[in-house]
């Protein structure tokens, strides 16, 4: 006889399963919390049973709402469709509403007809550690997906039962125990179960071949996976540490991960002990082979640290170009030649803090407002002697990539030298302000001086000042912004400069 699965209704859409949590339930936090690290592990569940696994909660009308799914990638799907957002009454899936009061894992007696797939369906209460069933999981296999029954296949499904039945214990998985590793280990990528006493049970074909790399070349099945662990690791410290993670997994404590080298190859382990019903039941030990990861990660850091000594020496070598010129500027007995030197340390200088900062940064960008503390500080010299101009900062521009601070920097500088070199030629006091705002689109930089403002016959465009044509270029060929020259609302002059942020990515 066929079962069919009935017809269920679906919730409106809601992005995550936090959101879907807080809208069709009245979990605590605890629960919630807990709940979100059984989806962050149950990659884990599919792939070790050969089924997709859904989460299901009862809602306030004593219904039930699909929040979460997962799929295995060691066999078909058993839900091409996403299921999340679907709902079904408690006597649509009966099944559910029993895990939920008895908190035993249960499976179907008949397979169900599901969009032209056989179907098995179990249930696995969710245990909120030291409390109640707070969910339940589906446990649904494609029974039309053709598979040869092997040592593989009966190992991976005997450890999924045995952590089936740790998450309605409430053992698994623990905050402890959470592995959030980029390189984090999958069953596809090796499997290892060891017994109670910590020989080897059953070792995949992948787990074996990494444990090859890392130099071991004997059977590991009957092998002390400890003792291998620490034999194998060209560092005792390292294969120490890693024999303590796998024994005290067979220990009961939590998932933790190590990573070995041995043999000029690197792998994580991965171990999680399992402890169903309370009762020792060994350990599994996941193996995934990251020693070309980790060799494109030396070439990164290598690459880095080379781009950051670049940036060092390129700061040092315009810092002696400055000290010339400044050495230069002092023996020069001409004023104007004087002028145009010490314009030109100061250009040097401030391209050189730009590369100071590329020098210690880890990601190629610049926080635009510290260079710029430096910078100002060193403007003041070109104010006429004897004036007292104040100079401050409102604002902040921001972190910015290295494509747009030098020429970011250099803009706002000559803008300030324009302002203190025209604006306080006959001035004894006055400031300057430059002010910063950005959005999520647009940096807005504004320079702005109390002094004698603007010629009436200004035109930015036609200015032939060597700073402003400095700045012109910049601002269009390297920032691709626009700048605007125009007098005080009360005094002074004010220079407006917006940069779009997009052109971030050129």
């Amino acid at each position: 006889m066929r079962w069919h699965d009935p017809v269920v209704n679906r919730a409106r859409p809601v992005s995550t399963l936090q959101n879907l949590l807080a809208a069709h339930t009245a979990l605590s936090g605890t629960a919630a919390a807990h709940l979100q690290r059984v989806v962050a592990e149950w990659q884990l569940l599919a792939d070790l049973s050969f089924a997709d696994f859904l989460l299901w909660v009862q809602t306030a009308d004593g219904g039930f709402l699909c929040v979460a799914q997962s799929r295995p990638t060691t066999t078909a799907t058993a839900h091409p469709e996403d299921m999340v957002g679907a709902v079904a009454s408690a006597s649509q899936r009966p099944q559910l509403e029993r895990a939920l009061q008895d908190a035993v894992l249960r499976r179907e007696d008949q397979p169900r007809w599901h969009r032209g797939r056989s179907v098995r369906r179990e249930v696995v209460p969710v245990r909120e550690p030291g409390g109640g069933v707070v969910a339940v999981l589906g446990r649904d296999t494609n029974l039309a997906a053709p598979r040869v029954p092997s040592t593989l296949e009966i190992s991976y499904l005997a450890v999924a039962t045995d952590l089936c039945q740790m998450i309605a214990d409430g053992t698994f998985p623990t905050a402890e125990g959470h592995d959030e590793g980029r390189s984090s280990p999958r069953v596809g990528d090796g499997l290892v179960r060891i017994s109670t006493s910590g020989r080897v049970l059953y070792a995949s074909p992948n787990a074996s071949s990494a444990f090859h790399r890392l130099g071991w070349s004997e059977e590991l099945v009957g092998a002390d996976l400890a003792a291998v662990v620490r034999e194998v690791a060209d560092d005792a410290f390292e294969g120490s540490e890693a024999s303590e993670h796998v024994r005290g997994a067979l220990a009961g404590t939590p998932s933790q991960r190590a990573e070995l080298t041995g043999h000029g190859a690197t792998a994580v382990l991965r171990a999680l002990p399992l402890h169903p019903r309370g009762v020792p039941s060994g350990a599994l030990v996941l193996v995934r082979d990251v020693t070309d990861v980790r060799r494109r990660d030396r070439a990164l850091l290598s690459k880095d640290a080379t781009i950051r000594e670049i940036h060092h020496r390129v700061k040092n070598n315009l810092q002696t170009v400055a000290a010339l010129l400044r050495l230069q500027a002092r023996r020069t007995p001409h004023t104007e030649a004087q002028e145009a030197l010490t314009e030109s340390v100061r250009r040097v200088a401030s391209i050189a803090l730009v590369h100071e900062a590329l020098a210690a940064s880890v990601d190629e960008k610049v926080d635009i407002d510290e260079v710029l503390d430096r910078v100002l500080p060193m403007m003041n010299d070109l104010a006429r002697p004897g004036a007292r101009v104040d100079m401050r900062r409102e604002g902040r521009v921001g972190v910015l990539p290295a494509v747009m601070a030098t020429p970011l920097v250099m803009v706002v500088t000559e803008l300030v030298s324009n302002a203190l070199e025209h604006g306080f030629a006959e001035r004894a006091s006055g400031s300057v302000v430059i002010a910063a705002s950005r959005t999520a689109a647009q940096l807005e930089v504004e320079v702005r001086d109390d002094g004698r403002g603007l010629p009436e016959t200004f035109s930015l465009e036609r200015a032939t000042g060597l700073g402003l044509q400095i700045v012109r270029t910049l601002v269009d060929s390297e920032l691709a912004g626009t700048l605007r020259l125009r007098p005080g609302d009360e005094a002074g002059t004010r220079a407006v400069l917006r940069v779009p942020l997009e052109h971030r990515g050129r």
